[in-house]
């Protein structure tokens, strides 16, 4: 029996619209998936210190930059300071940079012979040790120190500045020191004059004999301090959150990761994390990296030096460790940061020792410090200097490469880009849209060659930076590099 055409035309149009139907379908799920994949960076400043942005590499690849050493900024020369100088903190207030750090002439933790000593400059290159007269150590107030007579609390006095919104004037300035399982809390209004927050310890969970590093963190929204704990034998580091620096909560492991894969065990000494301050959402730690029982310099070399017999038979240096909130730490990079100078004086143990903070000190410059010479009569603070940004880039040679995003949404009217080329050299970007199509108007064929060596330079298309078409749409960059070196951008 033959069935009537209008039968057979119906059936046709519901198999269509069922199949339709599944492909609507289909894609609602994928749109939704990539929704769900979808990184909001908002306006934020993104640098290539990890590989949270990074879908693709194709002949391009993630570069590790070396702090440029500047040489001593400060000796520990003064009779309350000493061969055994630490634990140096790093603070831009303003106009002024201050670093903190411990005056220690003689071995003996937690002693009162320890004192908090505080120097000041209006570059961050050039240092003086201010008369403030408030403790008189060795029979004269004719000194630098702003905290003493209280020991264990000057043997690792670490103080911040609260970037906390409505934080009182009184307490704009925090610390944290002690040693022996209790860690107590300091407020200031001014960073010189301190006092206890209470007398109590504010955290009890580890034995806090190193630096112990606070700060309050605008993305986690919380306090956040993190400090050296000991895991099967490991110096290692743990954190703690609090929302009011009074009350916190219990001591939390951190995970280090590298290329997707827990990163090989290696003895932290000091972690010296802090948001970036031109990125905060990104944590950087130029992290002291110990290797005990490493011995370079002989026992002979050691007494020419001067070293004290206790500190030459191990070695140390400082990696990088970048994080974006928890206690999830990426290591990207294994090798060095800073590499030890040419000298035996540089190889002993516990010399190399990063201070907190990186600070900026030029329009287009960035300085990092370090204690070294420990334990020598040399002992001395070392400058660093870097790009701003410049802590790693993505890179490509004269064969070119490129770099592909994951699917990313933003704010911002232009893309603006940190980047250096060589004079053969470029950059171009294409945008695309979440299926992987160029978007056009913002195609590789539309971008004008950016070229040269800049902090900030806007990315064109067609001589065009208005980028405000694509805010708030999923969208993945595709960087073209020849011969160049991009370490940040943003929408702006």
């Amino acid at each position: 029996m033959t069935m009537p055409s209008y039968t057979i035309k119906l059936i046709i149009a519901a198999i269509i619209m069922a199949a339709c139907a599944a492909c609507l379908n289909a894609d609602d799920k994928k749109s939704a998936k990539s929704a769900d994949n979808v990184i909001d960076i908002g306006s934020d400043r993104e640098l290539f210190v990890d590989e949270y942005l990074i879908d693709k590499l194709d002949g391009a690849h993630m570069v590790l930059h070396h702090p440029r050493h500047e040489g001593p900024v400060m000796k520990f020369d003064k009779p309350w300071e000493g061969i055994f100088c630490g634990y140096c903190t790093v603070l831009k207030d303003g106009d002024t940079y201050r670093a903190y750090y411990r005056g220690m002439p003689k071995t003996g933790d937690g002693g009162g012979h320890e004192v908090t000593c505080m120097a000041e400059s209006k570059d961050g290159c050039t240092w003086t040790k201010p008369e403030l007269g408030i403790y008189e150590i060795n029979g004269t107030l004719k000194n630098n120190v702003i905290y003493a007579k209280d020991p264990p609390n000057s043997h690792n006095f670490h103080p911040f500045i609260d970037t906390r919104k409505d934080v009182p004037k009184n307490e704009r300035y925090k610390a944290t020191s002690g040693v022996k399982a209790k860690l107590y809390g300091f407020v200031s209004p001014d960073g010189i004059h301190w006092r206890k927050v209470k007398p109590e310890p504010i955290l009890t969970c580890s034995p806090f004999d190193s630096a112990n590093v606070a700060f309050w963190s605008d993305s986690e929204q919380c306090y956040i301090c993190y400090f050296r704990v000991f895991i099967k034998g490991v110096r290692w580091i743990a954190r703690a959150t609090s929302k009011d620096f009074l009350n916190w909560g219990p001591l939390e492991p951190i995970k280090a990761m590298h290329k997707g894969k827990p990163a090989p065990i290696e003895h932290i000494y000091t972690n010296q994390t802090f948001p970036y301050f031109r990125a905060p959402q990104i944590y950087t730690a130029p992290a002291a990296r110990f290797m005990p029982g490493r011995q370079v310099i002989s026992d002979a070399e050691a007494k020419k030096l001067g070293v004290h017999p206790r500190y030459f038979r191990d070695i140390s240096d400082s990696v990088l460790m970048t994080s974006r909130g928890g206690n999830i730490f990426d290591r990207t990079f294994m090798e060095g940061f800073i590499r030890n100078d040419i000298g035996l004086g540089n190889w002993i143990s516990r010399t190399n020792y990063p201070a907190w903070q990186i600070v900026q000190t030029g329009p287009s410059e960035m300085s990092f410090y370090a204690n070294c010479n420990y334990a020598q009569p040399t002992a001395e603070l070392r400058r660093f200097s870097m790009r701003l940004d410049g802590f790693a880039s993505i890179q490509a040679g004269y064969d070119g490469g490129r770099v592909l995003t994951k699917l990313l949404k933003f704010k911002g009217k232009q893309l603006v880009l940190n980047f250096a080329t060589s004079a053969a050299g470029s950059v171009r970007v294409e945008i695309q849209d979440d299926q992987g199509n160029p978007i056009p108007g913002f195609t590789l064929a539309d971008s004008d060659q950016t070229i040269g060596n800049e902090i900030e330079r806007a990315v064109s298309w067609k001589g065009k930076t208005d980028v405000s078409s694509l805010a708030g749409r999923p969208v993945r960059l595709l960087f073209e590099l020849k011969d160049a070196d991009v370490f940040a951008f943003q929408f702006k």
